[in-house]
């Protein structure tokens, strides 16, 4: 108890007279004043310690009281039978053995660099593709041997994210029991308009007609199923990407044994049109932190190259792409269901706010521009993104005045998919020749790696 300056020294010349008064006295009757005197003083002591101890105890009380409605409310679950009984939820473990399905035009690119950016803060192994290979052998049907040192390695993988054609018991031969299993679609609609001008080049069923919706009008004019190869960014592109015939007829019983088939290979599908509310459910899923799934969006490109669908032409693509549109429509409302039952929709709400609150700030920390540049206004062509077709697919320009630490993490948030991938390569397997890109090397060798700052 805190006692008052006077008291403090009242009390201390009284214990000091007392002793003396024991030593010295000749008087009793002085003596038994001083111990009179004390018992008084002694009481009052108590009186205030005992008043201290209840005023004490009231407060512990009353923390003890809220800390159990925090936990009741933060973290039980609440099961109702005959009763209600509240079990403690499972602590949370961040998962790092994690499958990643790259599925095309999808916006999955910004997630494999979330994936890279993931496995080196935790110096985890990346199942790349072997040799000069970028993608894990597509669009051939996966096969275990697509990755680097596999024969080697094992089953002793932690992340896998580059471009395969999804075949589960060839992948399950290289990833670990316990792995996470997710993928990420988007609208059909967007998708085929954005795989046309991507492919423009390079498939034959969109070279040969003058834009998208004249491709639409008829697209069996232009789409020959014998070219199939060279033509599955032209039909349902997403259903190939899981490793099923993209050509198959939109049988009702066929669709749903696919649907049932993936929810059992998937713990989780993604949508890429809800781009922000799928990286706070990732980070759920996963039990990762905010950084962890903090993105610059990556391979987009200019507006200026969208062409404009006609209202015919989105009701043809639902038609033309019909598997891919009930695999979309299908997991769009999982997605939501699954928000709903982990996350909630106002904790969500809550969270993407703080997602878009600090990449804002990562951007003003690492971009000259604050946002993504044309493909001729990139300065540093080691971070310039492939270009294909007639899109004019963005990159970032870096500031200049950063510290190597912040450099270095910078970089690694707008970096291209295939110098990540490049630079991992050379990381991972240094014996081996690196990947030969055509392009500037951001970072040239191993011992670079080395000197790079820890990520936090």
């Amino acid at each position: 108890h805190k006692q008052t300056d006077g008291s403090n020294k009242h009390m201390k010349c009284s214990f000091f007279y007392f002793f003396n008064v024991k030593k010295q006295a000749k008087d009793v009757s002085a003596f038994q004043g001083c111990l009179l005197f004390l018992k008084k003083s002694a009481l009052l002591v108590l009186t205030m310690h005992v008043k201290c101890l209840m005023i004490f105890s009231l407060c512990l009380g009353l923390i003890f009281l809220s800390g159990f409605f925090r936990m009741k409310n933060e973290n039980y679950v609440i099961l109702k039978s005959h009763e209600e009984l509240l079990i403690p939820s499972t602590p949370c473990h961040a998962r790092t053995n994690v499958m990643f399905l790259k599925t095309h035009k999808t916006a999955s690119s910004t997630i494999l660099n979330i994936m890279f950016r993931f496995a080196e803060r935790y110096n985890l192994t990346v199942a790349l593709p072997a040799d000069q290979l970028v993608h894990l052998g597509y669009p051939k049907t996966f096969l275990a041997h697509f990755v680097e040192d596999f024969q080697a390695i094992g089953q002793n993988y932690n992340i896998m994210c580059n471009h395969l054609r999804f075949n589960p018991s060839e992948v399950q031969k290289v990833m670990a029991a316990n792995t996470f299993y997710f993928s990420i679609l988007r609208n059909p609609i967007p998708l085929l308009e954005s795989s046309y001008v991507y492919y423009k080049d390079s498939v034959p069923a969109f070279r040969n007609s003058k834009d998208v919706n004249e491709f639409l009008e008829s697209p069996k004019k232009y789409y020959q199923p014998a070219d199939y190869r060279q033509n599955i960014y032209a039909r349902n592109i997403m259903w190939f990407d899981f490793g099923y015939d993209n050509n198959a007829e939109n049988n009702k019983m066929y669709v749903q044994a696919v649907l049932k088939e993936i929810e059992q290979n998937f713990h989780l599908i993604l949508i890429a049109d809800y781009f922000d509310e799928s990286m706070i459910l990732l980070k759920h899923a996963l039990c990762w932190d905010l950084d962890d799934v903090i993105y610059f969006k990556l391979n987009s490109r200019s507006q200026d190259t969208v062409q404009t669908l006609t209202p015919e032409s989105k009701e043809r693509i639902k038609a033309w792409c019909s598997l891919d549109w009930q695999l979309y429509l299908h997991f769009n409302q999982s997605f939501w269901r699954r928000i709903e039952e982990t996350v909630g929709l106002e904790l969500l709400e809550q969270e993407v706010n703080h997602l878009r609150m600090r990449q804002k700030e990562l951007m003003e920390t690492c971009l000259s521009d604050q946002e993504a540049v044309g493909k001729d206004n990139i300065k540093n062509k080691a971070l310039l993104p492939f270009q294909s077709g007639a899109a004019n697919i963005l990159g970032y320009n870096l500031r200049q005045d950063l510290d190597n630490r912040t450099l270095r993490t910078c970089q690694r948030m707008v970096m291209p998919e295939l110098q990540y991938t490049s630079y991992l390569y050379a990381v991972q397997h240094p014996q081996k020749k690196r990947k030969q890109l055509g392009l500037p090397q951001l970072w040239t060798s191993v011992e670079e790696k080395m000197q790079l700052p820890i990520l936090n």
